[in-house]
């Protein structure tokens, strides 16, 4: 049962988690001039549009990878106009940026919460944390579904975040590279980022360096979260 509630919440947070990179990616894009994405439903952040558009990367994809393996993963995506971005590359840029940067946004929150709930009395500091157990409940309850919530909310949208912005094909990454490149560089990088084999490379690539890159980000983050402790 156990089991069952961790893979609940772990599914509640990844559905947030998602949605809200993919509605900030949408709306991102209609504050630059597309509005492809908001016609798809995309600029919100209620998780159907973005289950409706993507239900394997969704739903089958992180509900197996988690019975099979204890961990979510998965996929959404928003739709845009490549006519759009050919014609502004560097807003382009802004708006694949946009993802990433709400991830980043929600660690902060779920670092408001966690202080928030050690000052009220509700959590704790862990003397040594995990990826789903970043604060520790006082009780029993609310109080650890809570904890649970937030600690995977503070290290899942670390990961997405320091994921997504590896520089290969197709993560959000590579915007980083448009946004130093201009002209006919720009637009050869943009073709080859667009080639699906170099897709299927990048990935391969990115899944590779994510286990060397994440564990020393999260130790920071955690030593930001917790000044002083010194968390490896």
């Amino acid at each position: 049962m156990d089991s069952l509630l961790l893979g609940f919440a772990w599914y509640i947070v990844f559905i947030i988690s998602i949605s809200v990179h993919e509605a900030s990616h949408a709306f991102a894009a209609l504050k630059f001039g597309d509005d492809t994405a908001y016609r798809g439903g995309q600029v919100s952040l209620h998780p159907l549009p973005h289950i409706k558009r993507e239900p394997f990367g969704t739903i089958v994809i992180p509900l197996l990878s988690y019975a099979l393996g204890g961990f979510m993963m998965g996929w959404a995506s928003a739709p845009y106009d490549p006519i759009w971005a050919a014609r502004n590359p560097k807003k382009a840029a802004y708006m694949g940026l946009a993802g990433p940067a709400s991830n980043l946004l929600l660690v902060v929150i779920a670092g408001v919460l966690i202080h928030t709930g050690i000052w009220f009395g509700w959590f704790y500091q862990p003397d040594s944390i995990v990826f789903s157990t970043v604060v520790e409940p006082v009780t029993s309850g609310i109080a650890n579904g809570s904890a649970i919530m937030l600690s995977l909310l503070f290290s899942l949208n670390c990961l997405l975040f320091v994921f997504n912005l590896i520089p290969v094909p197709p993560l959000d990454g590579t915007a980083l590279v448009e946004l130093a490149l201009d002209g006919e560089p720009l637009a050869r990088y943009r073709q080859l980022m667009s080639n699906r084999t170099i897709c299927i490379v990048g990935l391969v690539i990115a899944w590779k360096l994510i286990g060397f890159i994440y564990s020393p980000i999260h130790s920071i983050a955690l030593n930001i979260l917790y000044p002083g402790s010194n968390y490896q």
